[in-house]
């Protein structure tokens, strides 16, 4: 080959790396780029034992069964997936139903401001993001309602982000994060307005504890709403096709156990909640949640080719490959968990702490 070969051969090289770093590797809203893939909070040579160790629990059910395990076992999932889902994801990270006209983005802010719609709350009120992330959600609900909006998530690294977030999204004054966990959260009785949690709560080994926290800390007559993970009444337990998308979406997404839909409203009365309403946001006419996953397949592979290079030349942690790989396998679980109707992230559940009885003169 001559040198004018050499030359072109060498600029395409040049241009493409270009385009995989610079023009591919942030995420939807900037957050982090795929040269700044870490391990949230673990070191890098230990990203790989790591990974193990999270997939260590499904080898041994019985560790991911009790309250005592559980806040290990998402933290560890945490440090490993926050990155990826920043970059290739964006900062909220969860789903929304698609909306004909709208991005993904629009969509999400729109499923997001829903939320704090429901709980009617008023500027100035003080009110509780249960499982918070990096608060992609907490900055569009502040935004949107000028709430004092309080998050916790069990992640220091997650804590670390959201901070940075608002700060640079100037909405810090509104929002404030919090490391904890949400089955004991460091918070006084009848302290919030107001509560949600958007697909945080299926990390709970059992929903009637973090429920009966969030009761706690809720002023009597503030709403709660959630969007929860279940399975719906198309699942069929002796089906082994859904019995291994499902089993696929905890693995990959670091959850003791789906709950069915019919448990969620009993749940939460025997806790003391008043149900004021209960809907699947996933069901028709809504459009489907999953689309972004089918449309995004070829993005995933050119993600995990980035991911490969980065970590083979010592740029990403070697087990970023693993953890990529994980998330790709999940999201073809979840897809198939939509198409075939048996699994929803957005069963929604509108909540009311009761107002105290009147006491007797």
């Amino acid at each position: 080959m001559d040198s004018f070969g050499l030359f072109c051969t060498g600029a395409l090289l040049a241009c493409g790396l270009y385009w995989f770093l610079c023009l591919l590797g942030p995420a939807e809203q900037k957050g982090k780029r795929a040269v700044h893939l870490s391990g949230g909070s673990i070191s890098s040579e230990k990203v790989r034992d790591n990974y193990k160790q999270y997939w260590s629990f499904f080898r041994q059910p019985k560790e991911i069964e009790t309250a005592e395990k559980v806040p290990d076992f998402v933290d560890t999932f945490y440090n490993l997936v926050t990155d990826i889902y920043e970059w290739g994801w964006g900062q909220s990270f969860h789903f929304s139903p698609s909306i004909t006209g709208k991005s993904h983005r629009e969509a999400t802010r729109l499923h997001e401001e829903m939320a704090v719609d429901l709980i009617q709350v008023k500027p100035g009120d003080r009110i509780l993001d249960v499982g918070c992330g990096v608060g992609g959600p907490m900055r569009a609900i502040a935004a949107h309602s000028r709430a004092n909006v309080v998050g916790i998530t069990i992640n220091d690294y997650q804590v670390n982000r959201a901070r940075l977030h608002n700060k640079k999204a100037g909405l810090d004054s509104l929002c404030e994060v919090v490391c904890g966990n949400f089955l004991e959260m460091p918070f006084k009785d009848n302290s919030f307005d107001g509560a949600y949690s958007i697909e945080a709560t299926c990390h709970a080994p059992k929903l009637e504890d973090v429920y009966a926290e969030v009761f706690r800390v809720l002023k009597p007559g503030s709403l709660y709403v959630s969007y929860e993970w279940v399975t719906t009444d198309k699942y069929r337990a002796d089906n082994p096709e859904h019995v291994e998308v499902i089993q696929g979406i905890e693995r990959g997404d670091a959850l003791p156990g789906l709950r069915s839909y019919k448990d969620i409203a009993e749940i939460a009365k025997k806790v003391g909640f008043e149900v004021v309403k209960e809907k699947d946001l996933a069901m028709p006419p809504a459009l489907p949640w999953w689309t972004r996953l089918k449309m995004g397949r070829i993005a995933y592979w050119r993600n995990h080719v980035l991911v490969t290079v980065l970590a083979a030349i010592g740029i990403a942690p070697k087990g970023t490959v693993d953890v990529h790989d994980m998330l790709f396998k999940t999201a073809d679980y979840l897809t198939r968990g939509g198409d075939s109707g048996i699994f929803s992230p957005m069963h929604m559940i509108l909540l009311r702490k009761p107002q105290v009885p009147p006491s007797k003169s």
